[in-house]
């Protein structure tokens, strides 16, 4: 593989993405901000097809992953949002994201950004609809419902409304989706220069087994909406066609492996079974409907990554200073997971004896524990803070702090292991017990 042309390869896509990236971020924080789960929660309660339309249309541009999305559904449905509402906004945000939309439009152009929406917007809501009547009003597992808050809200500046909505945009979110997009990146470059142009002109005269077979790709892979279309366009500078692109598109974000098994806890296997038929389903259907029915020339793509225009890079002023903040705010996402990491393994850091309880003072002389517990499903810094801020309210815990590499909780306080796996199951996550804390202090 000639590191050059891969260099070329990976600029080039950067470039193309970059602008409208952190513009939907920054889109993303507003939503963030001024769009707030109480708020929501109001519109999707109660039956028929509206929650369920609603909840599509508020889950299609908020940009969080099939693994990040998991608690918000699961607060939602303990504010009283409907089977059917939970399902579609599931189905519908991890598919779409105004940072997906607008990197859409950036590289396979204005079409396939249309279309993205409207297929997410059909599955989610026939998905919904299904599980409405095959579950009717029967209450989520392990998800008791509990009031919207209704404390008096606190008055908050426009200015920090948003300053807060500018980190959450471009910190928050490039931490969560930036590894994923890298991941994404670099597949893309490889593909550009490795594999042969003629390769995928024999699949394409068979769609629907072409589909089949994206579709038996996709699934396993974990990769977030954005991250996958630079992929998707590689792919398609290398003859295949869009509309098994499109299934790539559509089935990779939503419905991998990771997130069904959390699903199938938190939904059971009915509405699981649902959710997933319904990605797939849509993803093929408009995947068929783009090769056979719409003109071919909507979907040429518009990014400049060919393997003809390696060797010729033309770095634009304006694409060239988004694609350097980009990568610094990569690159300060790393480091921050990085200094997160360092600081929950200095959590219990002294000698041996000390490790196996943590004692620390409090206030009130009381001597706490900090205890460790594994925690399976988190993938993102999405899973991380809502495990978090779910721990943090209860009652008796001092302080949390989540490793997102080994997926360990550390928990400072009082509270019983069985409130705590009950919390972390209630926020959709699996708990899977306390950790080997004598196993720890030797690792440390």
């Amino acid at each position: 593989m000639n590191l050059q042309h891969f260099l070329y390869a990976l600029l080039n896509i950067l470039n193309e993405m970059s602008p409208y990236i952190l513009l939907g971020f920054l889109i993303a924080g507003l939503l963030h901000v001024f769009v707030r789960p109480e708020v929501m929660s109001r519109h999707l309660a109660g039956k028929g097809w509206k929650p369920v339309f609603k909840a599509a249309m508020f889950g299609i541009p908020l940009p969080l992953c099939s693994c990040g999305v998991l608690p918000t559904a699961v607060a939602l449905r303990r504010q009283g949002a409907s089977n059917g509402a939970a399902t579609s906004f599931l189905i519908a945000t991890p598919q779409t994201g105004v940072d997906s939309i607008a990197a859409t439009y950036a590289l396979l152009g204005l079409p396939f950004a249309i279309l993205r929406p409207i297929a997410a917007l059909t599955g989610a809501f026939a998905g919904g609809m299904a599980v409405d009547r095959v579950e009717g009003d029967k209450k989520a597992t392990d998800t008791p419902q509990t009031p919207v808050n209704s404390n008096p809200k606190i008055h908050v500046p426009l200015l920090k409304k948003l300053s807060e909505a500018v980190r959450y945009g471009l910190v928050d979110m490039v931490g969560s989706v930036g590894k994923w997009l890298v991941i994404g990146l670099i597949i893309a470059a490889i593909i550009t220069i490795t594999v042969p142009d003629t390769l995928f002109l024999s699949i394409s005269e068979y769609p629907l087994i072409a589909m089949l077979l994206m579709v038996a790709v996709a699934v396993p892979m974990y990769i977030c909406a954005t991250g996958s279309i630079p992929i998707a366009l590689s792919l398609m500078l290398k003859g295949l066609s869009p509309g098994v692109a499109f299934v790539l598109l559509m089935a990779g974000p939503a419905a991998n492996f990771a997130s069904v098994m959390v699903l199938r806890k938190t939904l059971g296997n009915r509405a699981t079974a649902i959710y997933v038929a319904s990605v797939i389903v849509t993803a093929i259907a408009f995947g068929l409907v783009i090769d056979t029915l719409l003109p071919a020339s909507w979907f040429t793509p518009i990014g400049s990554i060919s393997s003809e225009a390696n060797c010729h890079l033309h770095l634009g002023w304006f694409d060239t200073t988004c694609s350097l903040i980009l990568t610094a705010l990569l690159l300060y996402a790393f480091l921050r997971n990085r200094r997160a990491s360092h600081k929950f393994h200095e959590c219990c850091a002294g000698d041996a004896s000390s490790h196996s309880e943590c004692l620390i003072s409090t206030t009130n002389e009381n001597k706490m524990k900090t205890m460790f517990y594994q925690v399976k499903g988190m993938s993102c810094n999405h899973c991380k803070a809502s495990v978090e801020k779910t721990l943090a309210t209860i009652e008796g815990i001092e302080s949390v702090i989540v490793d997102l590499s080994t997926g360990q909780v550390a928990i400072t306080g009082n509270a019983k292991p069985e409130t705590i796996a009950q919390a972390v199951t209630n926020a959709g996550f699996e708990f899977a017990g306390p950790v080997d804390t004598a196993n720890k202090a030797k690792e440390s």
